[in-house]
């Protein structure tokens, strides 16, 4: 079963049925023009001679640096695993799961750049129960929940580990039993993906859902 999602419109009772019972998601139609056009404007920014933070920069001191355009992949590859230094044990598949969720619907927004493929991707992912292993601990939220959300972008690219039906094992081997490729990632793709408190807000929903479930329940 799986649940349609109009970015922006998205309710608390869907978020909690999605929680609760692991339902696939996907975006609605409507969403897709949005994402094209904001996809289309990254990428003729990237092959333009302009400076573009993240995008044909480097990040944060690395600002000044200019990126060719043929780097532009590695560069967010790159940015993606230097920030998969999270620590502690897995976050529960559940929370982890509306992590992607709320990812999903942020770049269904349109604003971030991220191309069709990698929207599809994360819902595949969701649809066959590909749940990346994120580390509990290592996000402080000031920039966005960077370390764990580069966890589950590292999945997506085929690096780090995931959860397939809950066996735990590499993602590139999770990805590939279920028939999915790993993306490689586009101009700001990187920055778009573990920019977003999506870590935090799913871990407040969690802590929300079931303590409605337990006051119902007494």
């Amino acid at each position: 079963m799986s649940m349609l999602l109009v970015p922006g419109k998205v309710t608390l009772a869907q978020l909690e049925t999605i929680w609760r019972d692991g339902l696939a998601v996907r975006l609605d139609d409507g969403a897709r023009a949005d994402i094209d056009r904001a996809a289309g404007l990254v990428a003729q920014a990237a092959a333009g001679s302009e400076a573009i933070y993240g995008v044909n920069t480097g990040f944060g001191k690395l600002a000044s640096l200019r990126i060719k355009p043929d780097d532009t992949a590695q560069l967010q590859r790159n940015l993606i695993l230097s920030h998969c230094c999270g620590v502690g044990e897995p976050l529960d598949s559940a929370t982890t799961r509306l992590m992607m969720v709320l990812k999903l619907i942020s770049v269904g927004r349109g604003a971030s750049g991220i191309r069709p493929q990698t929207v599809e991707l994360l819902e595949a992912m969701l649809a066959h129960n590909v749940v990346p292993v994120v580390p509990n601990r290592g996000s402080v939220g000031a920039s966005g929940d960077l370390a764990p959300l580069a966890h589950m972008a590292a999945t997506m690219i085929g690096e780090g580990e995931a959860f397939l039906t809950g066996e735990r094992m590499p993602s590139a081997e999770a990805l590939r039993r279920v028939g999915l490729v790993p993306v490689v990632l586009g101009p700001k793709e990187g920055l778009g993906l573990i920019n977003g408190t999506q870590f935090s807000t799913a871990c407040a929903l969690s802590g929300l859902f079931g303590a409605k479930h337990n006051l119902e329940a007494s």
